[in-house]
């Protein structure tokens, strides 16, 4: 088989909830980083795009009916470029990259454009239609994140925990406790604001400019999400799950927006393209897990890719977990070996910090790990995730 490379890739910032990025519909947000892939690799033929692929995990308002298509359309790649979305809830974005590397690699595809995009603050309510005429019955639901529509038969088998109850659950089942989530989630932000104030995630970032109804436009180009904190101040933070809890504000990843893409290409592409290979993609794999613990996701994935390559956790000199939460990437890391505040898991901070736009997390991570092995001339980094329902998600990628 032939071999997939990340060639170039790019991110929005990353928005509060009803933060700076709000006044963007979803798909003009997926389109903004499509739209900054074009103008850096002039040398593309974007007409021989063999197809883009998009992760979304909501698809229940602006973002509806294939996203991905949209953004191609509205990033102006032409109507020959075919598109799709995908949908693996928060791995969505992950998964986009994963099936746009095996094509490649099994030889279906050349040039492939992947990422993933998720409004958070723009998350319709929606309502059920009425099963009998005349019915008073109704039903609303906020698509923020969470269950909708429960079928009560899954319901009765495996519950509907909320993601913050996962939490939880993961807290108490791997005796994670609150001091060190506190200091977890600590670590994130002075590794966030480190990597703000030196310009470390500017790198990744291609501004958002918003038209205002007067004046000139706002561009929006750093992320919104880190704040400054202590350990004292997350210590008074109450738990919101349940009175004894761990689970805070404070300890928890942000409900967000935000958007990513790359350019995933073959040998033959990059030399007909000009393009510049930055990154190998060696292998992913996904699992499933109990989900009442969906947090513990992110170990047996990285297990799974890990025994897949023959390679072990010793060898990755950069490792990217999603941060949903701090008691369940702490579990995470102590599952796989690792120690709490090591080096180079996150070291640009994490979710906690900087936020985590479901369906574009996957696709950050990637990127961000693929930037980081460039700067630290690492070898291969590791990057995984939980995924609510119960999955884990992981893939490896080998510096070029």
């Amino acid at each position: 088989m032939t071999d997939a490379y990340i060639c170039d890739a790019i991110r929005t910032p990353i928005g509060r909830y009803g933060g700076a990025l709000a006044a963007v519909r979803a798909d003009d947000l997926a389109a903004i980083p499509l739209r900054a892939l074009k103008e850096r690799n002039s040398g593309v033929d974007w007409e021989a795009v063999d197809d883009l692929i998009m992760g979304c995990a909501n698809q229940a308002g602006e973002d509806n009916r294939n996203i991905g298509r949209m953004a191609a359309l509205l990033a102006g790649l032409g109507e020959k470029v075919p598109a799709t979305t995908v949908n693996r809830l928060c791995g969505s974005g992950m998964d986009a990259v994963t099936i746009a590397a095996r094509a490649i690699k099994a030889g279906e595809a050349e040039l492939i454009i992947a990422g993933g995009v998720e409004s958070m603050s723009r998350a319709p309510f929606v309502m059920g239609k009425a099963e009998t005429a005349f019915s008073r019955k109704a039903e609303i639901f906020d698509t923020t994140m969470g269950w909708r529509f429960v079928n009560p038969v899954l319901k009765s088998q495996y519950g509907i925990d909320s993601m913050p109850e996962t939490a939880e659950n993961v807290a108490e089942e791997f005796n994670i406790n609150r001091e060190d989530q506190d200091a977890f989630a600590m670590r994130s932000q002075q590794r966030a604001a480190r990597a703000q104030s030196s310009e470390r995630l500017a790198a990744e970032i291609t501004p958002v400019t918003i038209p205002q109804r007067k004046g000139d436009s706002k561009i929006v180009d750093r992320d919104e999400h880190p704040r400054e904190t202590n350990l004292e101040v997350l210590a008074r933070l109450k738990p919101f799950v349940k009175k004894d809890g761990v689970i805070t504000a404070g300890n928890a990843s942000g409900v967000n927006d935000g958007a990513a893409a790359m350019i995933v290409a073959s040998e033959a592409a990059v030399k007909k393209y000009d393009l510049t290979p930055r990154a190998r993609f060696v292998a992913g794999a996904v699992v499933g897990v109990p989900p009442r613990i969906m947090g513990i996701g992110p170990a047996p994935a990285a297990e799974a890719v890990l025994a897949r390559t023959g390679l072990s956790v010793d060898d990755m000199s950069v490792i990217e977990i999603n941060e949903a939460f701090a008691s369940q990437s702490l579990a995470t890391l102590r599952a796989l070996g690792l120690a709490d505040d090591a080096d180079h898991v996150n070291p640009n901070g994490g979710a906690i910090a900087l936020g985590h736009p479901l369906g574009m997390s996957g696709a950050r991570l990637m990127l961000t790990a693929t930037e980081e092995l460039q700067r630290t001339s690492g070898r291969y980094a590791l990057c995984a995730m939980c995924i609510g329902v119960g999955q884990g998600i992981a893939c490896v990628i080998e510096r070029v």
